[in-house]
């Protein structure tokens, strides 16, 4: 009767209220957030305590300052701007990471004139944010005895496929290698990319999730680390039956430029989210430096939260 009775009363406790964090993503939901999806989809989150609200930003240059003004518990940003971003005071530190390799890369017509980055002189090269993608055009033509003022750079803004296909620039920095290829593949066009971690610049974590340090709940943001490192689990144990969850979740996302994109993003998925390389982080803020982005070479400590320092 004992047992029964407490049995009864187990059953009947009200379960504990989820915590509530509010994640703002770098742009619109993409296969680049698969880990996210799929946590949510699966209901890791839930199993880790966690109610999470996930946001598209109406300008892609707002998460990192929602997160610094505590408009947000995590924001995805990118690891060359939060070097910028500390450097101008923004007060936000790295907390985990989401893709764990570049996807940034120098994209061509793969039956242009453009063979090597040397051909570049006297080119035309469209970007479209000024600052880092500058010093990563800038390290790759360093090799090839060419500088900036060997090309013309002009800003398509965010039409980087587009400006190349129609012929109004010759090369394109900023392209992301699992999104613009495959786009020009399915339009009919072959493209080529040029990768920057090949071409003299320190290799760095692409996406990142960054947080107010002030503010920040380091034990939820460890929970929210966990539930997306099983979820980049299931991902690389079930590539197809995740893209089948992801897609799912909007029409939108369910077609062949996103199916594309998944497949070569997949395998860049940090494994260890809450990982943390600090001599990768080290070199890209001496790289930056050494281009003259940066006044001062800042300590690993002022850009990450550093295991075992409180998260």
């Amino acid at each position: 009767m004992r047992y029964l009775t407490l049995l009864f009363c187990l059953c009947a406790a009200p379960a504990a209220a989820a915590d509530k964090l509010t994640l703002v993503l770098d742009w619109f939901v993409n296969p680049d957030h698969g880990p996210i999806v799929i946590a949510q989809e699966k209901g890791y989150f839930a199993e880790a305590g966690l109610e999470v609200e996930i946001v598209a930003p109406a300008d892609p240059a707002d998460p990192p300052k929602m997160a610094a003004a505590g408009k947000a518990d995590l924001a995805i940003s990118y690891q060359p701007q939060l070097h910028l971003q500390v450097a101008e005071g923004l007060p936000l530190k790295r907390v985990g990471t989401l893709v764990a390799t570049p996807l940034n890369c120098l994209l061509v017509l793969e039956d242009g004139p453009i063979d090597s980055v040397a051909d570049l002189e006297g080119r035309k090269v469209g970007f479209s944010v000024a600052g880092v993608e500058e010093a990563l055009l800038s390290a790759m033509l360093a090799p090839a005895g060419l500088g900036m003022d060997d090309i013309e750079l002009v800003n398509v803004n965010w039409s980087l496929s587009p400006s190349l296909m129609s012929g109004q620039v010759d090369a394109v920095i900023g392209a992301f290698r699992n999104f613009e290829l495959n786009q020009m593949e399915i339009e009919g066009v072959g493209g080529r990319c040029f990768y920057p971690e090949e071409e003299g610049v320190p290799a760095y974590d692409e996406l990142i999730y960054v947080a107010n340090p002030n503010r920040m709940d380091p034990e939820a943001i460890d929970r929210f680390l966990a539930a997306t490192e099983q979820a980049v689990q299931y991902i690389v144990n079930h590539p197809q039956d995740s893209w089948e969850i992801f897609a799912a979740t909007s029409a939108e996302l369910d077609d062949a430029l996103n199916a594309k994109a998944w497949q070569d993003t997949w395998p860049r998925f940090a494994l260890r989210p809450a990982a943390f390389d600090a001599g990768r982080y080290a070199r890209f803020e001496r790289f930056l430096h050494a281009v003259g982005l940066t006044e001062e070479v800042r300590p690993v400590s002022d850009l990450a939260v550093l295991p075992g320092a409180g998260q």
